[in-house]
């Protein structure tokens, strides 16, 4: 269920920026396209000035890689394309190599719904460097947006305090993809429905809907709008209530909600989309509940998130289901995550790996070398801690980690926490060896991860940092190659 394939019926290798094509020939060229490598797909700073992230966008990741290839019309589109000289960009000998081109990478990846934080590879890509290098773009894509939605999701839904957010970005979503993978993320971090009926069908999410302004604005008076559409739909009738005046729409829906009574049905509730929310939800509900509807829900949208979430529910707001739309899937307040893919390691022509870093003026942009993974502390209570360390040096002896914006106070972490590494297999040679999971499941375990965390870790506002380190001899190489690169150039 779900797979890209239902939305795209064609290979995707050319979603992808010219510069991993020209890099590719450039390796093809001299003759390293085969040289092994390992590069890794990570983040620099949590999105919202929050304190963790959530992965997300793996599928979809499998889903390209399975389906991967260079078809006759790519390599018919690539041979038009020239250079400044005008003459063709790449030679007829590199794009017979891309027709015939099997991916043979090692893919691992931190689970969809699993938090993560900066500088931890959420994807690691294992195989030729040509390979390798290609696949950037398109990962980046499918990780970096879902993953910044899933977060964003969760932070909204856990400002409501477990009551349920429904999504309902789609006409103000970023176009028919944009659309798709926000309702997707927006399910993984805690959604419980949305209003995409396609999503709904590809993914599995429960749909919701009613109807709009526009239902009561066809009818001569409001009474009718309600009474006509309690007639057609009596088994959905939440009653958008403020099209002209709410208190009074909110009476009508009363009205019409015990005609349907009478008839064996029951009215799920009313809905505000504008005005004083926190003062109307109170009326509303003091009308709902002397009337004898004290199950009939408070729905309630108008360009909310988890500020004004929290905000109204602050001032006693009762509203019951949060409908969000455009501040969710277009993540107003920062509308991109900034993952970035660099390489780790790579082969030399003996077939020793020597480990890659690239060098900053800022810290935060100084990559880390190696073929990384993520082993996570656990106690009784939770996640204490994450260590980064090079597989290439084998399994640590000691849990000694070092901050690399703080090296002056090493961790060592107690032999007897429990651990988990993050990175699984995921694709082998170019094959799958994950099977693909449920989005119920992947939910599941968002929530899950969540409460792995302290509070302080997931508060929204000023958050507490977790620990997050490269273990001692992962920071002594990457040291070590820093003072090598500024002495060279001296």
């Amino acid at each position: 269920m779900g797979k890209l394939t239902e939305i795209y019926q064609t290979p995707l290798a050319l979603l992808t920026d010219l510069y991993q094509l020209t890099m590719a020939y450039g390796y093809w060229k001299n003759g390293r396209a085969e040289r092994e490598a390992v590069f890794h797909l990570f983040f620099r700073r949590n999105p919202f000035a929050g304190g963790y992230t959530l992965a997300a966008g793996l599928q979809h990741v499998v889903d390209y890689l399975d389906k991967f290839q260079f078809t006759d019309g790519d390599v018919e589109y690539l041979a038009e394309l020239t250079g400044n000289d005008g003459m063709p960009l790449f030679e007829r000998g590199f794009l017979e190599y891309l027709t015939g081109l099997e991916l043979r990478c090692d893919i691992d990846a931190v689970p969809e719904g699993t938090v993560v934080f900066p500088h931890e590879p959420l994807v690691r890509v294992k195989g030729p460097i040509l390979q390798c290098q290609i696949l950037e773009t398109a990962l980046l894509n499918f990780i970096n947006f879902q993953s910044l939605i899933a977060t964003k999701s969760a932070r909204i839904t856990a400002a409501t305090g477990g009551e349920p957010v429904l999504e309902f970005g789609l006409r103000r979503a970023q176009g028919v993809d944009g659309a798709l993978s926000a309702s997707r993320a927006a399910y993984i971090g805690g959604c419980s429905a949305t209003s995409n009926v396609l999503a709904g069908k590809l993914f599995g999410i429960p749909v919701k809907g009613t109807h709009a302004h526009s239902w009561v604005m066809s009818f001569d008076d409001e009474m009718t709008a309600f009474e006509h559409y309690a007639a057609a739909m009596p088994n959905n009738c939440v009653f958008l209530v403020d099209t002209y005046d709410t208190i009074e729409g909110v009476r009508k829906a009363i009205v019409v909600g015990q005609r349907l009574r009478e008839t064996g049905h029951e009215m799920v509730g009313v809905r505000l989309d504008s005005g004083d929310l926190a003062n109307l939800s109170i009326e509303a509900r003091k009308l709902l509940d002397q009337a004898g509807f004290p199950g009939a829900a408070i729905v309630a949208s108008n360009d909310l998130d988890e500020g004004i979430i929290a905000g109204l529910k602050e001032q006693g707001a009762q509203i019951a289901v949060w409908g969000v739309g455009t501040k969710l899937v277009t993540a107003y307040d920062q509308p991109a995550l900034g993952g970035v893919y660099k390489l780790g390691a790579m082969q030399n022509e003996a077939g020793q790996w020597e480990p890659r870093l690239k060098l900053s003026e800022q810290t935060i942009k100084t990559s880390t070398p190696g073929m990384l993974q993520v082993r996570r502390f656990h106690n009784g209570n939770g996640a204490v801690a994450d260590m980064i360390f090079n597989q290439l040096d084998g399994d640590p002896a000691e849990a000694i980690m070092v901050n690399p914006l703080d090296d002056t106070r090493p961790i060592r972490l107690d032999g007897q926490l429990k651990t988990g590494d993050l990175l699984v297999p995921v694709i082998r040679s170019g094959d799958v060896v994950r099977p693909s999971e449920e989005l119920s499941t992947i939910r599941s375990r968002a929530e899950q991860q969540l409460n792995m965390f302290r509070a302080g870790v997931r508060q929204h506002i000023n958050p507490d940092q977790y620990a997050v380190g490269l273990e001692q001899t992962l920071h002594d190489l990457k040291s070590d190659l820093i003072h090598r690169a500024r002495n060279a150039e001296a």
